[in-house]
C-alpha cells in the first residue's frame, strides 16, 4: 500500500521510518507548505514532494495519508482527505474538540475510509500482556488504576515552534503527552463517567498547563488517579501504569511505561511471574508502535475491518482530557457525556 505524509515536522520522521520498515508499505509522497522540511524525505525515501494538499490528493496511487501536523489542523485535513477517498492515520490527539472529532469520524464513515489514531503504546509487550490478563479475568473485579507521567519538557522544547503549548493548536501536558496514558487507562478500565481535576502552569511560558492531577470514576464504579507533568527536573523520571484488581496487581513503569516492575496474579507462581518479567525485559518495546499502527491499517483495509485504534477510541481519550480541563477550570466534578 502506498502512503503519504502531510506535515513534515519532528514526528513525521518516525512515521517515515515506520512505513519503511512495515511489511507491504511504501512512502511515495510528502506534503508541507515549507519546502525545506521535505528535503530529508525526498533524499532518504525518494518521496515526491507536494506543497499543495489538493495536488497530492489527485494522486490516485496514494492509499493512506498520515497526518503529522499540529493538532489544531487535524480536523480540516481529515475531512478533506476522507472526501478524496484516502484512508487516514492521524497523530494524537485526534483533534482538540469533540465537535471536530465527530466531523472527522462522520466524514470517514460517509466516504467509506478507515480512520486510525496514533496511540502506539497499546502495542508494547507489557501492555498487550496486561490487556490479555484483564480480558481473561485474571484480575477479577477492578478497584482502581493509576496513570503517572513525570517528564521534563524544558522551555526550549516549547520554543521550537510557535504553536507548541498553545490552546488553539497544541494543548498542555494532558493533551500532548499524557493522552497516551489516558488512552491506556481507558483501554484497561473501561469508559469514564466523572472526573475531578486541578491543573497549573508552573514553570513553562505557555498558554496551556505543564502539570495536572485528577481523579476519574469509571462507569463500572472503579476509580482512577492521573498525575501528569512536564516540570520534572532535570529530565524524564518515570511513566507508569498501575492496575489493581481483586485477584491481581501490576505496575508497569520505567522512564517509558514498558517494564513490569511488580506483578501478583492469582494462579501465577513466582516462577511464572519471573519468567514473564524476564521475557518483557529482553524486549520491552517490541516492534515500534508506529510500525504496528501502519501494519494494522494495511490489514484493516485488506480485511475490511476496523483498525485496532479507531476514531472512536481517539474520541474517548480526547473527551477525558477535555473533561479534566473543564473540571480544573470550573473547580468542581464534571460528568462525561
Amino acid at each position: 500500500m502506498n502512503f503519504a505524509i502531510v506535515g513534515c515536522g519532528h514526528i513525521a520522521h518516525k512515521h517515515a521510518e515506520a512505513i519503511l520498515n512495515a511489511a507491504g508499505a511504501n512512502l511515495v509522497a510528502v506534503c508541507d507548505t515549507d519546502e525545506s522540511k521535505m528535503t530529508d524525505f525526498i533524499d532518504k525515501y525518494k518521496a515526491v514532494p507536494y506543497i499543495n494538499l489538493d495536488d497530492l490528493l489527485l494522486n490516485n496511487d496514494i492509499d493512506v495519508v498520515n497526518i503529522c501536523t499540529p493538532s489544531g489542523f487535524h480536523a480540516n485535513l481529515t475531512i478533506k482527505i476522507a472526501e478524496a477517498k484516502k484512508h487516514i492515520i492521524v497523530e494524537k490527539p485526534i483533534a482538540l474538540t469533540i465537535e471536530d472529532t465527530d466531523k472527522m469520524i462522520d466524514a470517514c464513515k460517509q466516504n467509506n475510509v478507515k480512520l486510525s489514531v496514533v496511540h502506539p503504546n497499546r502495542f508494547r509487550p507489557a501492555m498487550v500482556k496486561l490487556k490479555h490478563l484483564i480480558n481473561n479475568g485474571f484480575f477479577g473485579k477492578l478497584s482502581h488504576g493509576n496513570a503517572t507521567v513525570r517528564w521534563n519538557r524544558n522551555q526550549a522544547y516549547y520554543d521550537q515552534a510557535p504553536w507548541r503549548g498553545t490552546k488553539s493548536l497544541d494543548g498542555g501536558v494532558l493533551m500532548n503527552q499524557a493522552i497516551h496514558n489516558l488512552d491506556l487507562l481507558l483501554w484497561m478500565m473501561g469508559d469514564a463517567e466523572e472526573v475531578f481535576s486541578m491543573a497549573a502552569t508552573r514553570f513553562r511560558n505557555i498558554e496551556a498547563e505543564d502539570v495536572s492531577t485528577g481523579v476519574v470514576k469509571f462507569k463500572d464504579g472503579s476509580l482512577g488517579v492521573v498525575e501528569a507533568a512536564t516540570t520534572v527536573y532535570p529530565k524524564n523520571l518515570e511513566e507508569t501504569l498501575s492496575i489493581f484488581g481483586e485477584s491481581g496487581t501490576i505496575k508497569i513503569g520505567g522512564t517509558t511505561a514498558s517494564l513490569i516492575q511488580h506483578l501478583n496474579v492469582e494462579g501465577y507462581s513466582e516462577d511464572d511471574v519471573k519468567q514473564l518479567i524476564g521475557e518483557i525485559e529482553q524486549d520491552p518495546i517490541g516492534k515500534p508502535g508506529h510500525q504496528c499502527i501502519i501494519e494494522d491499517m494495511i490489514e484493516a483495509v485488506q480485511n475490511d475491518r476496523a483498525p485496532v485504534v479507531t476514531g472512536e477510541d481517539g474520541k474517548k481519550a480526547l473527551e477525558l482530557v477535555i473533561s479534566l480541563y473543564n473540571s480544573a477550570e470550573l473547580n468542581k466534578p464534571v460528568r462525561l457525556t
